[in-house]
């Protein structure tokens, strides 16, 4: 070995020493700091409580810089110091740094840890968080949003949280809460429908237009839309949810849009909500839902979609016909013939692909009709049409 490098591999074992040594005195230190973290929380005043609520914050994320496993070893070590029930103690008192320095604490220890989810719920978190849920300071209310969204993660809250009467303040905060807030709370609520200990279902249809505004405005193929129409999809499930779903302005319309530009999750659940809409009541359903132009977005589904979301759409097409006794071709005949046709033009081997690209053809040009179709009414309509107010 030339002395080059020697050298080369002196410096390098030298570099490793030093990182090691770092890396036993930030143990070190860490370790101490929990230890006084946890002697204010638990002795001090309520200045020194603040403080030590902040530093937790501040060791975590110095903690996440480092790495993930050791900002989860922090989360732990911080857990099991008994931080937590007086961090839950002053959710409730009357000073609002207090309240705000314990709210980002808990959120921290909460992140990517079940155990300490469960210590904090078990702590008795839930009642004080929905109390704050009311709180018309934004800044509060949406750490709570956030706080019952990390706790609801965890199975064992979700029934906890369920009971808690959260649901519905979460619902209001749908219509007035942030940007933030309201993904925060859609999500909480996906997170707590999802939970099958619940004796009652989590959510009225008094969540249904806020629901519907909220898939209008954001991307279809977005998460926060498949978690929308998810809970639409549950909301469909009763009498006051469907009416709901049908008076909201551009109810359907949303639905029919989100099965056209969705992504896989959430086209399967806008077609399940329509099933469930016009298999409660065809006759009430039908001309509602033809009349936003579902028909090109469900063929196309017959095509494109999972499994469960083609065959919803076969099933609301052959509800969708004139008459299901009369026999009119299915959306299943309608694929076999242009798979036969494919097949002739183009062999075995690429029919498949060309059926899809035959039936998209078909799905372009029945949409372009649709829209023409709702230009011509939109155009035939005056003043005179229109009822005054």
């Amino acid at each position: 070995m030339g002395q080059e490098e020697q050298s080369t591999v002196g410096v390098e074992e030298e570099e490793e020493e030093e990182r090691h040594e770092i890396s036993e005195s930030w143990s070190q230190r860490k370790q101490t700091l929990i230890l006084e973290i946890s002697s204010k929380l638990i002795n001090g005043d309520l200045e020194a409580k603040i403080e030590a609520a902040r530093d937790i914050r501040h060791l975590v994320r110095k903690s996440s810089s480092s790495s993930s496993s050791s900002a989860a070893k922090t989360r732990l070590k911080l857990g099991a110091s008994g931080v937590i029930p007086p961090l839950v103690t002053m959710l409730v008192s009357p000073n609002p740094d207090a309240r705000q320095a314990s709210l980002l604490a808990l959120l921290n220890l909460a992140v990517r840890n079940d155990r300490n989810k469960v210590k904090i719920v078990t702590a008795g978190a839930v009642p004080p968080l929905v109390e704050l849920l009311k709180f018309q300071n934004g800044s509060l209310r949406d750490l709570a949003t956030a706080a019952i969204l990390t706790l609801s993660a965890a199975a064992l809250n979700k029934p906890i949280i369920a009971a808690s009467g959260a649901a519905p303040l979460l619902v209001q905060i749908l219509s007035s809460g942030s940007v933030q807030g309201k993904v925060d709370a859609v999500t909480a609520l996906h997170n707590l429908s999802t939970c099958k200990d619940n004796a009652t279902p989590i959510l009225d249809a008094t969540a249904v237009p806020p629901l519907i505004n909220l898939l209008k405005e954001c991307k279809k193929y977005s998460k926060f839309a498949e978690k929308t129409s998810a809970l639409l999809e549950i909301l469909s499930n009763s009498e006051e949810g469907r009416v709901a779903i049908s008076n909201v302005e551009g109810g359907i319309l949303t639905l029919v849009e989100t099965i056209e530009d969705g992504s896989l999750a959430s086209t399967e659940h806008a077609v399940g909500a329509l099933l469930t809409l016009c298999q409660s009541c065809r006759d009430k359903y039908r001309e509602l839902i033809l009349k936003e132009g579902a028909v090109p977005g469900l063929l196309r589904l017959t095509v494109d979609g999972t499994a469960e979301a083609r065959e919803k759409a076969r099933i609301l097409l052959d509800l969708l016909r004139d008459s299901p006794q009369e026999k009119h071709l299915a959306s299943s005949v309608l694929e076999r013939i242009v798979y036969d046709i494919a097949t002739r033009v183009d062999g075995a081997d690429k029919a498949a692909e060309t059926a899809k690209r035959l039936l998209e053809d078909m799905v372009k040009r029945s949409m372009e009709h649709s829209m023409s179709r709702i230009q011509q009414r939109a155009a035939s309509c005056t003043p005179s049409n229109i009822q005054s107010t």
